[in-house]
């Protein structure tokens, strides 16, 4: 990778994230730390206003965006393939919001690669069991409720048909055996509870806080379920 294209990447990637280490930047670009500080001298150059802080890292001062000025065929043709991927296994709120993000991709690309990604779009199929039902529509609330840690409020239905009424703090998303799965910790039971999301009658926000500050690490948690990853 030529210089001016890691500039351009270490932008791209001090944009997404809300803090990145020397180290951290280091190691995803394979260069030496000194190389680092080198760079970050050259974007404050450029006139990005960049800022520290301390054992967090670098990071773009508030309110300043730079749109990205174009996207390579490669780079459009793998956000179309995982268009196809969330079309299989989301929910209808994530297939909505990827198609209006993936819409704003395509409105920056150049005709040709407009073109060459209409084509693509009907050569990517996606075959899944037909027994997998995915037309459920709260992954989207779920998300904003882990990234805020909110506790919602949740109609739930479990295997044997009974319907309950539950209010959980979520933890994280995991899916498997062909099924997305909301771990939370459930205020009814006074215990980590893994809800099938397709049995989520309902989803309501509290706006309240967690009360638990001690929560398991979901990798832990991934460890205790009785699936072979």
């Amino acid at each position: 990778m030529n210089r001016i294209d890691r500039l351009f990447g270490i932008l791209i990637l001090l944009q997404s994230k809300k803090h990145a280490s020397v180290e951290w930047i280091a190691g995803k670009f394979r260069i030496s730390e000194r190389t680092v500080y080198r760079d970050l001298k050259a974007l404050t150059e450029l006139g990005i206003p960049l800022s520290f802080e301390p054992y967090k890292g670098y990071c773009i001062v508030q309110g300043y965006f730079l749109p990205p000025v174009s996207f390579s065929s490669e780079e459009a043709n793998a956000l179309l393939l995982m268009e196809t991927v969330a079309s299989g296994f989301a929910d209808k709120s994530i297939r909505e919001h990827y198609t209006n993000a993936l819409n704003k991709v395509k409105a920056v690309l150049r005709t040709s690669q407009k073109d060459k990604l209409e084509i693509l779009a009907g050569q990517i199929k996606i075959q899944l069991p037909a027994s997998y039902q995915h037309d459920f529509e709260y992954l989207s609330e779920l998300q904003e409720a882990i990234s805020s840690r909110e506790i919602i409020e949740i109609d739930y239905k479990n295997t044997r048909e009974e319907q309950s009424k539950r209010q959980a703090e979520p933890l994280g998303l995991i899916f498997y055996a062909f099924n997305w799965h909301l771990v939370a910790w459930c205020h009814l039971r006074s215990g980590y509870r893994d809800f099938r999301v397709s049995r989520i009658l309902k989803v309501s926000k509290t706006g309240l806080p967690f009360r638990k500050t001690d929560h398991i690490d979901l990798n832990d948690y991934m460890k205790t379920l009785p699936v072979d990853f």
